[in-house]
């Protein structure tokens, strides 16, 4: 009875060879963290709880909902831990999951580049025509890192960021540029893309849409002739969690996917 029905269930090996095939790990940066960062007890996946940020409230929510696996877009741990206690704020959420036997799955740049992932979801939200890697991957040049594609004749650099914004639900968009400046060619760097706007610039691209500038960035692209679209880092990716978590669902049969309602944006508009 128990042990019939835990053997149908999808197994963990499974399941990540689902997410492999959805977001290969070899796309990821090579900074990152990605893939399984916590093994989950049992060996069985029934139910995954997906979240852009693994927060207390969320790993509250995971063990309250009883999830096997946690799918974060963030990972956690990011960087190595020297010692897991509860005096930090890393160590409590790993210790209440590892309790509970939750597992921890990562997406980060592996997603943002990925066929179908944050990058490409954003393009085709917008509707660029001739979507394309800012930077192919070698192994296969239909995916890579960022998105780039032009706008609609006579999109406007503002029409664009409110379109952004209502699709999004943002609370609130920054420009770069003038508001009634054509989009043009358009790149897409969802989360922190303000690193990019050399690059982004250099392959010829009149806007950047990305999540957060710095203020520094965001001299550095008026300066270049480049208009910026930032959405706010959750915003420009909480979206496309609940996305990869149907995609999984879809793929392997017995999974359930549910989206966390406790992953919220920690930066809030007066």
């Amino acid at each position: 009875c128990v042990d019939s029905i835990l053997s149908r269930m999808p197994t963990l090996p499974e399941v990540l060879a689902a997410l492999e095939r959805i977001a290969p790990l070899r796309l990821a940066a090579e900074w990152d963290a990605v893939g399984l960062l916590v093994t989950p007890r049992r060996g069985n996946v029934a139910r995954v709880l997906t979240c852009l940020t693994l927060t207390p409230e969320v790993a509250a929510e995971a063990v309250r909902e009883r999830a096997d696996l946690v799918l974060t877009h963030h990972p956690l741990p990011f960087r190595p831990v020297a010692r897991l206690t509860p005096d930090t704020g890393t160590g409590r959420v790993l210790l209440e999951l590892v309790a509970a036997g939750v597992g921890v799955w990562s997406s980060h740049t592996a997603w943002d580049s990925a066929a179908g992932g944050i990058n490409q979801l954003l393009a085709a939200m917008i509707q660029l025509e001739g979507i394309a890697p800012i930077e192919p991957d070698r192994e296969d040049p239909q995916v890579g890192f960022g998105r780039v594609g032009v706008a609609a004749a006579g999109t406007g650099l503002a029409a664009l960021a409110r379109l952004l914004a209502a699709r999004l639900a943002a609370n609130g968009v920054q420009l770069v540029g003038e508001p009634d400046r054509d989009a043009g060619r358009v790149a897409i760097v969802c989360g922190s893309g303000g690193d990019s706007v050399g690059q982004v610039a250099a392959a010829g691209c009149q806007t950047l849409v990305t999540g957060e500038i710095r203020l520094h960035q965001a001299v550095e692209a008026r300066a270049a002739g480049l208009a910026v679209v930032a959405l706010g880092h959750h915003a420009s990716e909480h979206f496309a969690m609940a996305e990869l978590g149907r995609r999984l669902a879809a793929e392997v049969p017995g999974v359930e996917a549910i989206r966390s309602r406790d992953d919220r944006d920690p930066l809030a508009w007066l």
